[in-house]
């Protein structure tokens, strides 16, 4: 929908698999660090292991707020101010990409590259909702899509909302055997809480800015696995130390993952990144349809899932945006079109006058999609309000001959000699009105999110101009 804007940071996000260590969550992400910060664009690199790293507006969408645990990490990473350096934000993210991933990979990490959205932030540039009738289903299909955009040229940084299978242990306290020990069941479960860390008081350091926490807890051997906790003493009112083990069992057991839902409906989020020579989310869900096809997969492109009965897959994320934008935009076109018919029609005084007036606007097209092309820029929103407002431009510029060959035919001059006569005084106006609109759409071109703005008025403005000045007077002797 708009171009990625120059900015002067971007983030970092890991993902390692369950039951991965907050060291090797910080080392990983110190290692991948490390090899960031010789880049000449780099200024300084953040690590945050274990937790999330301050979040943007981007970050509230993605609920990176919720990242905490010993399998996530951040990276923030600040670029060289703008005037120090000659490349976007966007090339910058595109050209390190590959070195974080190969980084990623040899810890067995999900990393993603999140850039600050020009418009309204999405989960993800690409996103697959996946419905099913069941979690199996719903599983097997998940997986499909993720592969497809694992084999798909141009698309990365592939992630999905399952989590990979964990196992959690279940301490059962036998009642009748802690009570003989002389051990309440509270005092166990109190005790088996230490396990992770309580708080037994807080340290006034004059050089902290605030209290820090004491936690009392096990050592790191001893919470590796349940060997550790079924040693762990427990003291008794008798003054006897008890372990853990002569009065509760452990059993290991699958931990439920998170679920997912939309609209009251269970969904798996298959998400992915663009980054390519064509980066617009459109050609890469194109190209992935084959794959859908073939795996008997129906999606929709607009719209809600229509029911979970059967495997269905809904396009999201940028590409719904986009649509949304485009089709409102749309609307409003067709409405602007309609008004000026109308406005035009109370003037004249005739149906067939305002068509001629209005016949210029779609060759504005013309120029404002080989201008693009030529440029090497997308069409973008801002592309599509250029063309809008070039279609008031151009029907003042056809109403400065129209009117004026009607007044020189009230004048007694022939339809031929009018439409000369109107063509040669008004064709100083119109071009300097032409002239105006590109000047004013050049300033606009060196900016990343208004480039299109300024293209679709500067090229649209040009060629409408040249064939408004020979069609309108062609138009205007047929149907006058």
């Amino acid at each position: 929908m708009l171009p990625f804007d120059n900015k002067s940071e971007f983030q970092v996000v890991l993902d390692f698999p369950e039951g991965t260590t907050l060291e090797t969550s910080a080392r990983a992400a110190q290692e991948i660090a490390e090899q960031l910060l010789p880049d000449r664009d780099v200024r300084d690199i953040q690590v945050y292991a274990g937790t999330s790293a301050p979040f943007n507006f981007n970050g509230l969408v993605r609920h990176y707020f919720l990242r905490q645990g010993p399998e996530v990490a951040d990276l923030q990473v600040n670029l060289a101010p703008k005037a120090d350096r000659s490349a976007q934000s966007h090339e910058i993210a595109v050209r390190l990409r590959p070195r974080v991933a190969a980084l990623a990979k040899r810890y067995g990490a999900s990393a993603k590259v999140a850039e600050i959205p020009p418009g309204p932030p999405v989960i993800s540039t690409l996103t697959a909702e996946v419905f099913g009738p069941d979690e199996a289903s719903r599983i097997r299909t998940a997986e499909v899509v993720r592969r497809a955009f694992d084999a798909t040229d141009g698309v990365v940084d592939s992630d999905w909302t399952l989590a990979d299978p964990a196992s959690e242990l279940h301490v059962t306290v036998r009642p009748d055997v802690a009570n003989g020990a002389g051990l309440a069941t509270a005092e166990v479960a109190q005790a088996v809480r230490s396990v992770g860390g309580i708080e037994a008081g807080v340290l006034h350091d004059p050089r902290a800015a605030e209290a820090v926490p004491i936690l009392v807890r096990l050592a790191a051997i001893d919470r590796q696995g349940p060997t550790g906790l079924l040693a762990l003493p427990l003291a008794s009112r008798t003054g006897a130390v008890v372990p853990l083990g002569s009065v509760a069992t452990i059993d290991s057991a699958p931990r439920a993952g998170l679920r997912f839902r939309k609209d009251l409906k269970p969904v798996i989020y298959v998400t992915a990144d663009v980054a390519g020579v064509i980066e617009a989310p459109v050609y890469a869900m194109l190209k992935v349809e084959p794959a859908f096809a073939a795996a008997g997969i129906t999606t929709t492109w607009a719209g809600p899932a229509a029911t979970t009965e059967r495997v269905s897959v809904n396009w999201d994320g940028e590409w719904r945006i986009t649509y949304e934008v485009f089709r409102d935009l749309g609307v409003a076109f067709a409405a602007v079109l309609v008004l000026i018919y109308f406005l035009v029609v109370a003037w004249f005084q005739s149906f067939k006058t305002p068509l001629v007036i209005m016949a210029p606007i779609p060759l504005t097209l013309i120029g404002i999609l080989p201008g693009h092309a030529i440029a090497g820029a997308f069409f973008t929103a801002t592309s599509m309000i250029g063309m809008i407002a070039l279609a008031g431009i151009i029907v003042r510029n056809s109403i400065l001959l129209v009117d004026f060959a009607e007044l020189a035919r009230e004048r007694g001059r022939s339809v031929r000699d009018a439409v000369i006569e109107a063509g040669v005084i008004r064709a100083r106006p119109i071009i300097l009105t032409a002239l105006a609109v590109v000047i004013g759409g050049a300033v606009m071109v060196a900016d990343p999110i208004f480039q299109g703005l300024g293209i679709a008025l500067m090229t649209g403005a040009v060629v409408a101009t040249l064939l408004t000045l020979v069609l309108i007077p062609l138009l205007y002797g047929e149907v006058a």
